[in-house]
């Protein structure tokens, strides 16, 4: 059974994912850890369960989400699996580095691309892959429904819904996502989000405004 634990970071108030089971292999996804307190934290926690990181997962490629991904990629050598639409997205951080006054990020070279044709497997367990796309142009969701949770990065909220402003995000899009993938997904379905409480496929039928209009 997939254990999931949940980090906070960055001035985003980003969540970090770290994914393990019973054999100790682990995956890390949407490392948002920038500062040398939160990078400690991260290494902390893995060390101090003796965890074993064999993958690092992103969702998407917005700034919030990729900034530790070079820190955790160097720290424990492993490769970055994302979906390669989302180059466009990661290439478009460089911009929002500026903004924010952040040193540019460099995308790892140890990447590997994927899609919803492909699984993600460490230890004993496997996360399926859905194209989620609307917040951002390619936009992937980890899950596994028998132990009844998706990652979703910022797709879906409890009572809300990704943004779709920036560059390759489109509304109707995202609608389309969460009704035709994660809404076929049972009810007690838990969604970790990539900010705030995680919530469920049924709390979110009942009570999201964005999707009971």
């Amino acid at each position: 059974m997939i254990t999931v634990q949940s980090f906070t970071f960055n001035e985003f108030q980003e969540n970090t994912y770290v994914l393990f089971d019973e054999t100790k292999e682990c995956v890390i996804i949407d490392p948002g850890c920038f500062k040398p307190s939160e990078q400690q934290e991260l290494v902390a926690f893995i060390t101090s369960n003796n965890l074993k990181p064999v993958k690092l997962l992103n969702t998407h490629c917005h700034i919030d989400h990729v900034l530790g991904n070079t820190f955790v990629v160097e720290q424990f050598g492993i490769p970055l699996y994302l979906h390669e639409g989302e180059l466009f997205t990661y290439n478009d951080t460089m911009r929002w580095t500026a903004i924010f006054g952040i040193p540019p990020l460099v995308i790892p070279e140890n990447k590997v691309f994927v899609t919803e044709k492909d699984t993600i497997t460490f230890g004993n367990s496997t996360l399926n892959i859905a194209f989620t796309p609307g917040h951002s142009k390619a936009s992937i969701t980890f899950y596994n429904l028998e132990d009844q949770f998706a990652i979703a990065g910022d797709v879906l909220f409890m009572e809300s819904i990704g943004r779709t402003d920036l560059p390759g995000g489109n509304y109707e899009t995202l609608i389309q996502s969460i009704q035709t993938i994660l809404f076929s997904w049972p009810d007690d379905t838990h969604i970790y989000s990539g900010h705030g409480y995680p919530t469920t496929i049924g709390h979110e039928r009942k009570f999201n405004p964005f999707l009971n209009q």
